[in-house]
């Protein structure tokens, strides 16, 4: 099976979980050649998903360059303060803003720059180390100012979070179900960016609107 007809059959699964609004298809593109790339747009994908700034905006500069490109362009690792400013050429939302002071400089950048862009908060619930995030008090207490998370051109979207490093079902669940209770109660309009390969299907039980899939779309890396 190719990536035709992996794409178009998550395509189909994520209709039938959810009818009424299916959740948004991120492909994660990150590592992937360029003939792999050309090929899933060619097959009808839209959003697609790079950690690394750079590499994203180079391997998509040819569609990326007309004024009315269909394509979506989605930063999913964690945003450094050192990069950021290159958001803004090229991708439409940032997905791992995951400090203050990070906060304020994708605000104010987006301010200076006059572009556009959607972010999500990043949320670190399973507590680990190597994740990035704030942790459940600190968004909380982030949410109580949800006037101060917007301008004109920086768009606060949602909020986005992983499962625990080890899969486990019953935990993965619960992340996702928290998260997805912290959002209805404190901000009920945004959206979470939840799900990957392993647990996309959990992410939409529990409410996720965005679900960003690498392997079951591209196949495995060699």
């Amino acid at each position: 099976m190719g990536i035709r007809e992996r794409y178009l059959q998550i395509q189909e699964e994520l209709a039938s979980l959810r009818p009424e609004k299916p959740p948004t298809l991120i492909a994660v593109s990150k590592f992937q050649t360029l003939q792999a790339v050309t090929e899933a747009v060619n097959a009808g994908v839209i959003h697609f998903g790079e950690n690394r700034i750079q590499e994203g905006l180079e391997k998509f500069e040819e569609w990326l360059k007309p004024k009315e490109s269909p394509l979506v362009l989605h930063h999913i690792g964690p945003v450094q303060s050192g990069t950021l400013r290159k958001l803004f050429l090229g991708y439409s939302y940032a997905h791992g803003v995951g400090s203050l002071g990070t906060l304020e400089e994708l605000l104010s950048r987006a301010q200076k720059e006059q572009k556009k862009i959607r972010y999500f908060l990043q949320v670190n619930l399973t507590n680990e180390e190597s994740k990035h995030g704030f942790d459940k008090k600190e968004l909380l207490e982030i949410l109580t100012k949800k006037e101060n998370l917007s301008n004109e051109f920086c768009i606060l979207e949602g909020m986005m979070t992983m499962g625990p490093s080890d899969g486990e079902p019953n935990k993965t669940r619960d992340v996702f179900r928290e998260l997805s209770k912290i959002r209805n109660e404190y901000y009920p309009e945004g959206k979470l960016s939840m799900g990957m390969s392993g647990d996309y299907r959990t992410a939409i039980e529990e409410g996720s609107d965005f679900v960003r899939i690498g392997s079951a779309i591209f196949g495995e890396r060699n």
